[in-house]
């Protein structure tokens, strides 16, 4: 299922978002001067082991690194996420790198 889930950006609510029915995961985020911060993710049981997280932090490092933006991980989920994909490490904000282990 995660195959075909994609998030989606809305600007609105200032969260990346994946939508199936009435279930709603997201990753909301801050916009700063020149950076991003993401203070809070949520994924719903209807989503649990389907990589739903993933996506979202796909989306939201993407959309960072697209826009030149540094991140600043404050969701222990995202923090967690780049702990474990390293190659996201060079667009974390250098004051939060050792909460991810750089």
């Amino acid at each position: 299922m995660a195959d075909a889930l994609k998030a989606r950006n809305n600007t609105d609510t200032s969260r990346f978002e994946v939508v199936v029915g009435p279930d709603v995961a997201f990753a909301e985020y801050r916009l700063g001067d020149g950076e991003i911060t993401l203070p809070h993710t949520v994924v719903p049981e209807a989503f649990k082991g389907q990589g739903v997280g993933g996506i979202l932090a796909q989306a939201a490092l993407g959309y960072a690194r697209a826009n030149g933006l540094k991140v600043i991980p404050l969701c222990s989920f995202m923090a967690g996420y780049i702990a474990k994909h390293a190659e996201w490490l060079d667009i974390v904000h250098p004051d939060y790198r050792a909460r991810v282990g750089g």
